[in-house]
């Protein structure tokens, strides 16, 4: 009696638990289909990216999270999203036009500087794109091996599934501008994403490494990648050729200005240089933490921020950043300048504004 009790029992709950699990994947809805929730504590959540649209501030971050502030950060509004997927980065090349990425190879885009997005395109998209785009190649080109490897990957990533997380946004302009990911993932749009056209084969990265991020210092376009790859537009060749590096370990971002260029990531280590990226200089910080965000203060100075929250400065003297004593130290993924020259930092704890003197 007692072993067929038992045996009552185990049926019981098996029959319970593929119960269970048939409700679940009845109610199941993949990220890229369900809108962000409203939450209180967005601004409080785990945050990855920060840009201005105009006198506008507007951050991403986890589960579809996108904030706006009119008030440098005093105040903010959640934004209407389509997506519950993790955004990785924002980049507004006007004050109302603005694009957003993250993972599961997903595109965002606004036009009323950022108080509603659509989606332009997900993962599940990227790799068909690929396939076709290269496929066509390689019928134009039968002898050329690269396109059918190229298709090749865009079949690998249509088996995959979307989950290739796009880590890094930048526009020329309100059409002209690139989305990059990882395993070399890299596309481009003339038509502000309407379209986009895989760039994989003009860009040179043949080891297939990470694109962490992508920045113009204002006359010149640079990638930064894993292993110290270090990419620079080239405009006659309408291309990414790659540069020599200084350093082996990964890069997590890059800034500058016109004549002048940063790279900075793993182990405290930036470099800069003054020729094109020709050649570098290191430039001391005295960290052993990786450098993840940027940005340039009201004075036009480089404040750069670590995974563990330190801050660092340069100013006039090109060779040294120097550590500034913080209160509280809070990891950073990004960082911008507000309207009202304070600075705005997201990072695994939100949303928080800094004054710098």
């Amino acid at each position: 009696m007692c072993s067929y009790t038992k045996y009552l029992q185990v049926a019981l709950g098996i029959t319970l638990a593929l119960l269970q699990g048939l409700t679940q994947a009845a109610s199941y809805v993949d990220v890229l289909d369900l809108p962000a929730k409203a939450s209180a504590l967005a601004v409080r959540s785990p945050l990855l990216g920060a840009a201005r649209a105009g006198e506008r501030l507007i951050v991403v971050g986890q589960r579809g999270h996108i904030l706006y502030s009119d008030d440098s950060g005093k105040d903010w509004q959640q934004a209407a999203v389509p997506v519950s997927a993790d955004l990785n980065a924002v980049n507004f090349p006007s004050a109302t036009q603005g694009w957003a990425v993250g993972n599961d190879g997903v595109v965002l885009h606004t036009s009323d500087a950022g108080v509603t997005w659509n989606k332009q395109l997900d993962g599940r998209q990227i790799g068909a794109l690929l396939v076709k785009h290269y496929r066509a190649l390689a019928t134009r080109e039968p002898a050329n091996e690269h396109w059918a490897k190229l298709a090749a990957d865009g079949e690998r990533l249509v088996e995959e599934g979307a989950d290739k997380p796009l880590l890094d946004v930048w526009f020329a302009n309100e059409k002209v501008g690139f989305v990059v990911g990882v395993f070399n993932l890299i596309l481009r749009t003339e038509d502000g994403g309407e379209h986009w056209v895989p760039f994989q084969d003009r860009t040179d990265n043949t080891q297939g490494l990470h694109l962490n991020a992508i920045a113009s210092t204002g006359d010149a376009l640079y990638i930064v990648g894993e292993q110290g790859l270090l990419l620079k537009w080239d405009e006659a060749g309408q291309r990414f050729v790659v540069l020599e590096s200084p350093y082996q370990g990964s890069f997590f971002g890059v800034i500058g200005r016109p004549g002048e260029v940063l790279v900075y990531g793993l182990r405290g280590h930036v470099f800069r240089s003054i020729d094109g990226g020709s050649s570098w200089t290191p430039l001391s910080t005295g960290l052993q933490v990786s450098i993840t965000a940027a940005t340039v203060d009201a004075k036009g100075r480089y404040l750069l921020f670590s995974q563990a929250g330190q801050m660092l400065v340069r100013g006039d003297d090109s060779t040294r950043l120097t550590l500034v004593p913080q209160q509280n130290l809070s990891p950073s993924a990004g960082a911008t300048r507000a309207p009202d020259g304070s600075l705005v930092l997201v990072g695994s704890r939100g949303a928080r504004v800094q004054n710098v003197k």
